[in-house]
């Protein structure tokens, strides 16, 4: 069981990324992903999850409206469009998978019991 993120990588502020997340080793489409960041001295905070069925993905206020995630479970695959990128959206980028097929409102809070390595997404000029 495995989660990979990639994508990360240095942009100015206003630009854009788009993260990738491979999963391996089960079945995508029965799990929820998130995906979280944490950037130095900082807590790890919840950015965005989207269920199983592609229903109702969840943003943290913070990346709402400039941020979009999306999930193909055929290539096994999640993502993360990151639009209009902040200085304060540096951080290392985890996806990660939940113990269920749904988010829900408090789905930060959920037990995701697998984590990817982390991408590095540094926005400066």
């Amino acid at each position: 069981v495995q989660l990979q993120a990639s994508g990360g990588g240095l942009v100015q502020p206003g630009g854009s990324l788009r993260l990738s997340c491979a999963a391996s080793g089960f079945t995508l489409g029965v799990y929820a992903i998130g995906w979280f960041r944490q950037a130095p001295g900082k807590e790890r905070e919840g950015v965005s999850c989207i269920s199983s069925s592609y229903s109702m993905p969840y943003y943290a206020d913070s990346v709402k409206g400039r941020f979009t995630i999306s999930r193909d479970n055929a290539k096994k695959m999640v993502y993360l469009q990151m639009n209009s990128l902040k200085p304060e959206d540096t951080a290392v980028y985890y996806c990660a998978r939940a113990p269920s097929s749904t988010c829900g409102v408090y789905w930060a809070r959920l037990g995701f019991d697998t984590w990817g390595q982390g991408t590095q997404v540094t926005v400066s000029s």
